[in-house]
């Protein structure tokens, strides 16, 4: 049973040392990592952890950091990692986060001071009503903080300080793996499962406090091109046939009460367009497509093309291309197939005196697809709020119950070994 205490504040510094290092991906580059400013932080968390004593900590190429906490106890035990990113993401600027910490917050509105215009309100981000006497971090108004996922990556190092100096704590052998590029889909696209070594794990990327993630979304990209026929405007008349406009009307046809992320929650899907492109020749529509099952993102898919072709059918010169790719796929069926894994990581939960809640995740982790290459990984609460924005926070006391559920979990694999 671990006795983590966070006493002289090393948990809150050591978040605030990370979110001060701009590591924002970018989904535009082919490199891995995809931006070389990632490994600034790799580099950083690699030097900790040779200093806690984690002897065979590295940072590969691409930019995945490997650590081994060496198991203490005579029980022959799976091997468990502990995943966190190391990114940001390109939806908001990670360049000089300034962190503020907000000691004791009661309740009050939480006014960013580089931009006042950035107002953080309890009646807007509804889990501040249990934060009351709690210490709260913000940045400063106008960048994200990045507790997605800085907050998982400061977790789990103070988990395996407190492992690496209390060796009466038992568990089995320990990996740590730290992934570039979580944010732009690519998290795990390089990670090398042989130095890994491990039999399963648990991201720590998860929001609400206690939250257990065992579910996620389904996930396909779909790039949709228009070809058009371009001529002079001038002399256009019964010849010209527009790719941009083509590509609005469809757009305009999909359904705006349904299927569209503004409108859907819980346990609905959506088919999402996040970028376009073009001229009048040629044009072109980046979508995502989500839900939870598989059968339901291919009606999801053939419903696009539909769709495509009911509005092509007026232009008799035009033609499309639709690729539709496999991004993640639901963890839960490979999960249900290794209960105790969310088993254990319900009772670490509760030990560390908060209510477990098992919930679904309306988006993807890396142990998505970690789960998928061999290695069920289900997603524990980072305490992680409005991440991609300027109003991102997370509670210190927060991600206190966070490391102590890190241990925990460490233990109670050990205990029933």
């Amino acid at each position: 049973m671990s006795n983590y205490h966070n006493f002289n504040k090393s948990l809150a510094q050591r978040f605030i040392k990370y979110a001060k290092i701009d590591t924002q991906s970018d989904p535009a580059s082919p490199t891995c990592p995809s931006t070389l400013k990632q490994k600034n932080l790799g580099q950083e968390l690699v030097k900790e952890l040779l200093e806690i004593g984690v002897s065979d900590a590295e940072m590969d190429d691409n930019g995945y950091v490997y650590g081994t906490i060496p198991s203490n106890t005579d029980k022959a035990l799976p091997v468990i990692f502990f995943c966190s990113h190391m990114d940001t993401s390109p939806d908001c600027s990670g360049e000089n986060v300034k962190p503020i910490i907000h000691d004791n917050y009661q309740g009050q509105d939480l006014v960013l001071p580089d931009d006042n215009k950035i107002v953080i309100r309890m009646s807007d981000h509804k889990d501040l009503k249990h934060q009351i006497g709690n210490d709260i971090i913000t940045a400063s108004g106008t960048t994200l903080l990045g507790a997605d996922n800085k907050a998982g990556l400061a977790e789990i190092m103070e988990a395996a300080a407190f492992l690496m100096k209390n060796p009466e704590v038992k568990h089995g052998t320990i990996k740590v793996l730290f992934t570039p590029d979580e944010e732009i889909g690519r998290g795990v696209d390089k990670v090398d499962l042989k130095k890994l070594g491990a039999d399963f794990g648990y991201t720590i990327d998860g929001e609400t406090l206690g939250s257990i993630e065992d579910e996620t979304f389904s996930a396909d990209g779909a790039t949709l091109t228009i070809y058009g026929v371009s001529t002079h405007p001038g002399f256009a008349k019964g010849k010209m046939e527009s790719a941009i406009k083509i590509l609005a009307e469809i757009l305009d046809s999909l359904p705006k009460d349904t299927l569209t992320p503004e409108a859907t929650h819980q346990k609905e899907g959506f088919i999402h367009p996040v970028s376009i492109s073009g001229q009048v020749e040629e044009a072109e529509a980046q979508f995502i497509i989500r839900d939870f099952t598989d059968e339901k993102l291919a009606q999801h898919g053939a419903f696009l093309e539909e769709t495509i072709k009911k509005i092509l059918a007026k232009y008799p010169k035009s033609s499309y291309k639709l690729e539709i790719k496999a991004q993640y796929r639901n963890m839960k069926q490979v999960l249900d197939q290794y209960p105790k894994i969310v088993q254990y990581g319900i009772e670490a939960i509760e030990r560390a005196g908060v209510v477990a809640k098992q919930q679904s995740i309306r988006g993807g982790t890396d142990g998505s697809r970690l789960s998928y290459m061999g290695l069920p990984c289900p997603n524990i609460f980072a305490g992680e709020h409005a991440f991609h924005s300027k109003q991102e926070w997370v509670s210190v006391q927060d991600m206190e119950k966070a490391v102590q559920t890190i241990i925990n979990i460490a233990c109670i694999w050990e205990e029933r070994g």
